[in-house]
């Protein structure tokens, strides 16, 4: 084997090493964050009735997922339900703002 040939195959190694961990980096960054979205804007798991993406019926529907940055799930703002109690975002699926 050549030199040349050598070369190019060790660096097709590296380069698809640095690859793989780029790409479990980002899968990383993210979480599911359920009853943040609007409707029809959920990442996916609308709940019975619905099939995955952009299928919720109703905004922040609890148990529709949206991938948003990690450990930003919580902080996310929204707005209160009506009856005055505090909506927040959770990373398991919520009993709140189910579709009738």
């Amino acid at each position: 084997m050549s030199n040349t040939t050598k070369t190019i195959v060790l660096a097709t190694a590296v380069a698809s090493a640095v690859a793989g961990i780029a790409g479990n980096a980002t899968a990383q960054e993210n979480e599911k964050c359920y009853g943040v979205s609007l409707a029809g804007e959920n990442d996916c798991a609308a709940g019975p009735g619905t099939t995955c993406a952009g299928t919720s019926t109703v905004d922040y529907q609890g148990n529709a997922w949206t991938l948003v940055p990690a450990g930003t799930c919580g902080d996310i703002e929204l707005p209160v339900m009506a009856d005055g109690t505090e909506r927040m975002g959770s990373l398991e699926a919520l009993d709140r703002d189910l579709p009738a």
